[in-house]
């Protein structure tokens, strides 16, 4: 690969992580925390390949150019396919075919009290259901959101994929439901669920992981949040 193929594929690269940096593509590959990290990265890499430019025009005679291959172009298209394509984040059948990754928190903040329903984030639900046996939700009204999956057996999970770092190790965390659950459930549908807490339990057909259920009241359909990763694991 010769230099200014090099250098064409480092400034794209760079303009692509100004791109999504800028933008909400980088939530589909890294956590919203990691947002000035990428925009750096992207500074970084623009500004290499301009300094290999500058260095290719003085130190490289005008009479000494010869042919390169043209094959090396080609590392260009998987840079330009994330900057044409954006891929969707990690969905359904993600989550079916992944354990519920829920752990033991090391404390529970305390709840807002009042008759406002409680909303609360997927993990932070299936934590306290589990881990807590529900103490800080009996008797609340509870909103909680994420999307649809099914199992191999039709049962209903509401589902929100974690990142620690990048959706390389996304995981997900579920939550069973069950009462008035809609007649019809699609999967990587958002639903926002309206519940009460109950102490029945299932395990994950994937890991034998603990899931909570919720007891649906009402669901309704939403868009796709603004960060499809749960919130909660940004920390």
């Amino acid at each position: 690969m010769n230099r200014l193929a090099q250098t064409a594929l480092l400034f794209l690269l760079g303009a692509t992580l100004l791109h999504a940096g800028t933008t909400d593509l980088y939530l589909r590959y890294v956590k919203e925390g990691l947002r000035p990290l990428v925009l750096l990265a992207g500074a970084v890499l623009i500004a290499t390949a301009a300094a290999t430019l500058w260095y290719e025009r003085r130190s490289t005679p005008t009479h000494d150019h010869h042919r390169e291959p043209r094959v090396s172009w080609l590392l260009t298209l998987p840079v330009l396919a994330l900057i044409l394509v954006a891929p969707p984040a990690l969905g359904s059948y993600s989550a079916a075919h992944t354990g519920t990754a829920l752990t033991k928190p090391f404390g529970f903040p305390a709840l807002p009290t009042g008759d406002a329903p409680l909303r609360l984030a997927v993990a932070d639900y299936a934590g306290r259901a589990i881990y807590d046996d529900g103490r800080a939700l009996r008797d609340r009204e509870l909103k909680v959101t994420g999307f649809v999956t099914l199992d191999r057996t039709g049962t209903p999970y509401l589902v929100r994929m974690g990142l620690n770092c990048c959706a390389a190790d996304a995981q997900p965390v579920k939550i069973a439901l069950a009462g008035n659950t809609p007649p019809v459930l699609r999967p990587d549908t958002w639903l926002e669920i309206t519940g009460t807490y109950t102490p029945r339990r299932t395990k994950d057909p994937v890991n034998n992981g603990p899931i909570p259920y919720l007891e649906v009241t009402t669901a309704r359909p939403v868009p796709t949040p603004h960060d499809p990763y749960d919130e909660t694991w940004n920390s």
